[in-house]
C-alpha cells in the first residue's frame, strides 16, 4: 500500500486500468489463446486422447495434402462461402431497403424477419429436413406432386444436396443482416436524400451514389461476419444429413464437420488439429483479404 500511495496520479490510473483489464485478459488467455496455441502444437503431434502425445513433425499436414476427401471438403467449404455470402447479402439488403419504406406494421414485419435468427439451428434444420423428404412426407415434393411435377431428390443427390442445405442456412441468417442493414440505412442523413430529390436525381442514382457508398462500413462488417459464418457451417449439415453426415458421398461435408469426425469418431486428434489450423488460416486470410479489398480508399 505504501508503494501505491507513493505513485503519481497518472501511475495510479495505469494501475487501475490494468486491474480492470486483468479479468478479460485472463479470460481470453485461458479460453481463447491457450486452446489456439495448443491446437497449433497438437497439429505436429499424434494423439488418440488416451496415450501420450508423440511428435510427428509435418506428417499430419502431408497426410492432409494427399487426402482426396480433404480437397473435396475444401471445395465444399468454399462453395458455401462463394454462394452463401453474396446471395444472403443481396437478399438482406433488398428486403431491408424495401422494409425501410414500409410504415404499416413495420415493427411486426421486422420481427418476423428476425425470428429465424432466434430459432434453434438444430430445430430449424430438422424442420427443413422434413420439407425435403419424398412423398408423402415432404412438403416440397407433395406440392410438386399436386401440380403434376416429378419428385426432386433434395438430400440424397450429390448435385442438389449442397444447395438444399445452403438455402436454410441463408434463410436463418437473413434476419440479423436485415436488422444491421436497416440500422445502417437509418444512420444516413436524410438531408442527402432531400437534396437529391430537389435536384431531380433518379432513384437508381440515389441508390448507387448515396446509399451504397454510405453503407460501406455496414457492408464490410456483414461481408466478414457472413463469410466467417459460412466457412464454419456445421449445424445444418450435421442435422440435415444425420444418417450420413456430410453425404451423399461427402458432397455436403464442410471442413468443420470433417474436423469433428476426425477428432471424435476416428480419435485422431493430431490430424484434426492440422485441419483446424488450415481452417484458422483460411478464416484469417479470407477476413483480412476482404478487409483489404473493401477498405476505404485514400
Amino acid at each position: 500500500m505504501r508503494i501505491y500511495r507513493n505513485l503519481s496520479i497518472r501511475q495510479k490510473q495505469v494501475v487501475w486500468a490494468w486491474g480492470f483489464l486483468a479479468v478479460p485478459i485472463l479470460f481470453y488467455g485461458v479460453i481463447r489463446f491457450y486452446p489456439t496455441l495448443n491446437a497449433i502444437v497438437l497439429s505436429f503431434q499424434s494423439w488418440n486422447l488416451l496415450g501420450p502425445r508423440e511428435w510427428v513433425g509435418l506428417a499430419n499436414f502431408e497426410k492432409l495434402w494427399a487426402d482426396p476427401v480433404f480437397w473435396k471438403v475444401f471445395r465444399n467449404t468454399f462453395m458455401y462461402l462463394i454462394l452463401g455470402t453474396p446471395i444472403s447479402l443481396i437478399l438482406s439488403f433488398l428486403i431491408a431497403y424495401q422494409l425501410e419504406k414500409v410504415r404499416f406494421l413495420h415493427n411486426t414485419l421486422r420481427a418476423f424477419y428476425f425470428l429465424p435468427f432466434l430459432t434453434s439451428t438444430v430445430a430449424m434444420a430438422w424442420v427443413w429436413r422434413w420439407f425435403y423428404q419424398p412423398v408423402p412426407i415432404g412438403l416440397f415434393n407433395n406440392a410438386l406432386a399436386s401440380f403434376g411435377f416429378s419428385q426432386i431428390s433434395f438430400l440424397n443427390s450429390t448435385t442438389n444436396a449442397l444447395p438444399a442445405i445452403l438455402l436454410p442456412a441463408i434463410w436463418a441468417g437473413l434476419g440479423f443482416q436485415i436488422i444491421i442493414f436497416m440500422a445502417g440505412l437509418r444512420a444516413i442523413p436524410q438531408s442527402y436524400y432531400e437534396a437529391a430529390k430537389i435536384d431531380g436525381v433518379s432513384n437508381w442514382t440515389t441508390l448507387s451514389e448515396i446509399t451504397l457508398p454510405l453503407l460501406k462500413p455496414t457492408i464490410v462488417f456483414l461481408v466478414v461476419f457472413s463469410s466467417i459464418g459460412f466457412l464454419r457451417i456445421f449445424d445444418q449439415v450435421f442435422n440435415m444429413t444425420t444418417n450420413n453426415p456430410g453425404g451423399p458421398l461427402d458432397s455436403t461435408k464442410p471442413l468443420v464437420l470433417m474436423i469433428y469426425q476426425t477428432a471424435f469418431s476416428s480419435f485422431d486428434m493430431g490430424y484434426a488439429a492440422a485441419q483446424t489450423v488450415v481452417l484458422f488460416s483460411i478464416l484469417l486470410v479470407v477476413s483480412l483479404g476482404q478487409l483489404y479489398i473493401l477498405r476505404e480508399k485514400p
